[in-house]
């Protein structure tokens, strides 16, 4: 049954970076693409709004906005994403704490590759800036290797823009136990970040341990199973082409009816507490400790209310066990990507 619980921490370091956020942020990669039609100005105004409701963290990349979940298909651009923040924190730069990504780079044939490169390194920062319209990025990721570099010689070049004070914290995204470490061995890594949630659990086991072996803080992304932790979908639910969630195999056939079965259970519980089936998946994630930071994406205010609601939500003990059990890695059917397995899968989140 639900209990007092913890209390969730008003604000969460990263890692020893000195900087801190409160504990739920925004991920604004859906706001120019994978996930169905976009708004530019209701994004720029949602963002503004989130602001007002408390959100700190903003999560966004230089390539959210070139990939397409569906090859052929029109995209925003590389770097929208970017220039909409960029537009949202005019006159409110203080009150945002900016995260972004380097290294995924598009093709003209619709695909995409990692860029490690040093030189590139400066160069992807410098663009970012602009576009962001801003003199320094808080949390500068590492968004995906380059198996052509060694990560010491990226990261080196990270720890060279935080020498310059173009960038206060670097981070990493979807990297193992190992590369953290050689990568923390050159420069304090202030955040990792990984897809994590009550129905995506492979973190557990080698990464997350890792993290709090360096003091790194983990930034979950999907932290909603994409929204189908929310309870959004009915059975029978069909997306759109140019929706990614059309791609993966949790959200297929059998997988999505099995899976939507575990949601249900989810909800029943949620309704006994009071709150959504999003608030509490969102809890079970800041039950774990207090260094880990979700990133939920939402494209409305109403939602992003919602989920800096989940920092309300009290789980015992019995009521975290009890939610992991549900959720067990071998309960939930679907890998995490589908047989497309292009390089445009890596970087959508």
């Amino acid at each position: 049954m639900m209990s007092e619980g913890t209390a969730h921490a008003a604000r969460t370091p990263l890692g020893g970076s000195g900087i801190s956020v409160r504990p739920v942020g925004l991920g604004l990669m859906g706001m120019s693409q994978f996930y169905g039609a976009t708004d530019p100005d209701a994004s720029v105004a949602t963002i503004r709004d989130a602001i007002e409701a408390g959100v700190e963290l903003f999560d966004t990349s230089d390539y959210y906005g070139a990939g397409s979940a569906t090859p052929g298909r029109p995209v925003a651009g590389f770097g929208h994403n970017e220039e909409l923040l960029g537009r949202a924190l005019q006159g409110r730069r203080d009150r945002a704490i900016v995260a972004t990504k380097f290294s995924a780079r598009p093709t003209p044939e619709g695909r995409s590759f990692f860029d490690g490169r040093p030189e590139y390194v400066k160069a992807a920062c410098e663009a970012s800036l602009k576009r962001l319209g801003t003199d320094r990025i808080d949390l500068y990721y590492y968004h995906r290797l380059d198996p052509a570099v060694p990560v010491e010689d990226t990261v080196g070049a990270m720890a060279e823009l935080v020498a310059e004070g173009k960038v206060r914290a670097i981070g990493l995204s979807e990297v193992g136990p190992d590369i953290l470490r050689r990568a923390h061995a050159v420069h304090p890594v202030a955040a990792l970040q990984s897809e994590y949630s009550l129905w995506e659990r492979g973190v557990e086991a080698e990464v997350l341990p890792q993290c709090r072996r360096l003091g790194i803080t983990l930034v979950p992304y999907s932290p909603l199973g994409r929204g189908m932790l929310t309870g959004s979908f009915s059975r029978g639910t069909e997306f759109d082409r140019d929706d990614f969630r059309s791609t993966l195999p949790k959200f297929q056939g059998d997988n999505f009816d099995h899976n939507r079965q575990l949601v249900d259970e989810l909800e029943e519980f949620a309704a006994s507490t009071g709150h959504t089936a999003g608030q509490v998946a969102l809890a079970w994630l800041l039950a774990q400790h207090h260094d880990i930071v979700p990133i939920p994406g939402s494209k409305r205010l109403s939602y992003v209310r919602a989920n800096l609601a989940a920092t309300s939500v009290r789980l015992s003990a019995d009521d975290v066990a009890r939610l992991g059990a549900l959720f067990d890695p071998a309960r939930v059917k679907g890998g995490r990507y589908g047989a497309l397995n292009t390089l445009a899968d890596d970087t959508a989140k």
